[in-house]
């Protein structure tokens, strides 16, 4: 198995987790309102006092199986600071934020700089209000422009899901180029820390995809099942296309990934990844929502290895899961959970509210959502250990844990 001496070490979805990235739900939430939270791909407003209860307690589960917990918003800060770049950062982060005025650009660049790093860091994601800041100019498109929409700076709502940013890949990661504009500077935390913290600069680090790829992909559709196979979901948020230029990157570049499942699922907001209705949970053991299988119990699933030809792939479509994963995985059996037992009510309520969005930190052992009873339950008969976090207001996101945490290092399944 592998050495971990690499800052980003993930080649199983269940080996014992030891580092994870959290973002702590901060002013961002409070600047939801219900005319731009569908844009923001939000469907309610969670209260982010209970919020931020909910996620400390959720880091606190973590920490308490020996996890060590690292915050994107802390090391970004510690980034820009140990590379000198605060105002590189602080001009990108505008420059992707549909400011067309010379003059609102200007105001906006003198009043982040202004600030301490981190506090500016805190303030980039919760969004700039334009009664935060003042603009000189007597342009009737500045002035006008005030009243119609409250934000310089749009907030970033979705950080607290750490996961889709980019995704932990053997000794490496993907910086991911997002399907929703309200989400794609978010990458542009992920690569600052890359590039330049010093925990993870020059550390070897491989880059299997960046923010600047053309096609789309989320970290959320995409799960290392162990050091030779991945998944990804062909879904709401990740491109076929990408999928294919991942294999390839992997394949080419002498990663020991020699197999990529594709997996497609329905292409809609309740199952917006992968990774919502699909999580591995033991070595042979899965998490699955039933509303992703035909009425036989089929998937369709594409199998994509290596080709003789340079920048291409062998593609072999199946479209019986439980056969794919065990001839990938090199087991006899494999498990396949449903989300609320399969019942016709239970399993959409609890899917919706993340019920099969389960977060192994070690095989056999899951953080879940209390509020999915059902799902907890029957976990719990098929002998995993489940730890229960309280998700009145996480929920609100439309993520679980897996989606608010991203591996950096596991350890390797023996």
């Amino acid at each position: 198995m592998k050495q971990q001496t690499k800052p980003i070490h993930v080649f199983s979805e269940i080996g014992e987790l030891q580092t994870v990235l959290l973002k702590r739900p901060g002013k961002e939430i409070e600047n939801l309102t219900p005319d731009i939270m569908e844009r923001l791909l939000f469907d309610d407003i969670p209260h982010l006092r209970v919020i931020q209860k909910e996620h400390d307690k959720f880091a606190d589960a973590l920490r308490d199986n020996g996890v060590e917990v690292l915050y994107l918003e802390k090391l970004s800060a510690e980034a820009i600071d140990a590379s000198d770049t605060k105002e590189s950062f602080v001009e990108t982060m505008l420059n992707e934020s549909d400011i067309s005025s010379k003059n609102v650009y200007k105001a906006l660049k003198e009043y982040l700089l202004s600030m301490e790093t981190f506090e500016m860091v805190e303030k980039i994601m919760a969004g700039v209000r334009k009664n935060e800041v003042e603009v000189d100019s007597n342009h009737l498109a500045d002035i006008s422009d005030r009243e119609q929409y409250p934000f310089y700076m749009d907030p970033m709502p979705n950080l607290y899901f750490t996961r889709d940013p980019g995704a932990s890949i053997g000794n490496g990661l993907t910086i991911n180029n997002m399907t929703f504009e309200a989400r794609r500077r978010e990458t542009l935390f992920l690569q600052t820390i890359m590039k330049n913290h010093p925990r993870f600069k020059n550390s070897g680090v491989e880059l299997w995809r960046d923010r600047n790829e053309s096609t789309h992909m989320e970290g959320g559709d995409e799960l290392i099942l162990n050091e030779k196979v991945l998944a990804v979901g062909i879904s709401q948020r990740s491109e076929a296309k990408a999928i294919e230029e991942l294999a390839i990157k992997l394949f080419e570049k002498g990663s020991s990934f020699e197999k990529v499942l594709a997996i497609k699922i329905p292409n809609v907001r309740a199952m917006m990844h992968l990774d919502t209705v699909f999580t591995m949970i033991d070595h042979n053991k899965f998490t699955i929502h039933p509303g992703i299988l035909e009425l036989d119990g089929s998937i369709d699933t594409y199998i994509l290895e290596k080709s003789e030809e340079a920048g291409k792939v062998k593609i072999t479509h199946e479209k019986d899961l439980t056969k794919v994963l065990k001839d990938a995985l090199g087991v006899e059996e494999i498990e396949l959970i449903q989300c609320g037992g399969g019942d016709a009510i239970a399993a959409p309520r609890e899917q919706w509210n993340d019920g099969s969005n389960t977060l192994a930190i070690a095989p056999g052992v899951v953080v879940t959502y209390d509020r999915n009873h059902v799902s907890n339950t029957l976990l719990r008969e098929k002998g995993i250990k489940v730890i229960e976090v309280e998700s009145s207001e996480l929920s609100r996101g439309r993520g679980g844990p897996r989606c608010m945490s991203m591996p950096l290092v596991r350890k390797d399944v023996l």
